[in-house]
């Protein structure tokens, strides 16, 4: 698929602008002109090749989130790395509650595993896993990490795999975003 510099340029721009950083800023951070990073906005350039990992870092993406402009291929049931399903996340979710029944709350990988995921997703884990509605919103949460990795969600699967319709209907967003329909 090429590269469609105006795609990126405008996908660049509302990364940037959703971490409310200026092109000076954004220009600062990677050491280059804020002029270079109105070039990319407007789709005259793109960003050099040896600048697209911190750029992606600093805009908490991918590289190719970046050069695909914010669109995922589509891909074709072959393509994906894996199949997973709604039931497999929930499985790994509830893992968290039983390392803390198997190890104890006080154990270092516990608290290591709830303290990591608490700041990655600036969440309190322990008491979202009590409330189901949080709970489903974690199950959501990892089969989104999944399909942007690659794996394949079922549609059925994903009607059936959820007591909330928010949640039911968050993911299909995204299964419709990453080619599962």
């Amino acid at each position: 698929m090429p590269v469609d510099p105006i795609k990126v340029g405008r996908h660049i721009h509302a990364l940037r602008r959703a971490r409310d950083l200026t092109q000076n800023q954004l220009g600062e951070l990677l050491h280059i002109s804020f002029q270079a990073v109105s070039k990319w906005e407007r789709g005259e350039t793109l960003p050099d090749v040896n600048l697209l990992p911190d750029l992606a870092e600093v805009l908490s993406t991918t590289v190719d989130n970046i050069l695909n402009g914010g669109e995922r291929p589509m891909k074709t049931p072959e393509q994906y790395t894996r199949t997973a399903t709604i039931a497999q996340m929930r499985e790994g979710i509830d893992c968290f509650e039983r390392i803390g029944e198997l190890l104890g709350k006080g154990s270092f990988f516990y608290k290591g595993a709830i303290g990591g995921v608490n700041l990655k997703m600036n969440t309190d884990l322990e008491e979202g896993l009590a409330d189901d509605y949080l709970r489903e919103c974690f199950i959501a949460e990892a089969a989104i990490q999944a399909m942007m990795d690659g794996a394949y969600f079922s549609p059925e699967d994903i009607e059936h795999g959820f007591v909330h319709e928010h949640w039911r209907d968050v993911l299909k967003e995204y299964a419709k975003k990453y080619g599962i329909e």
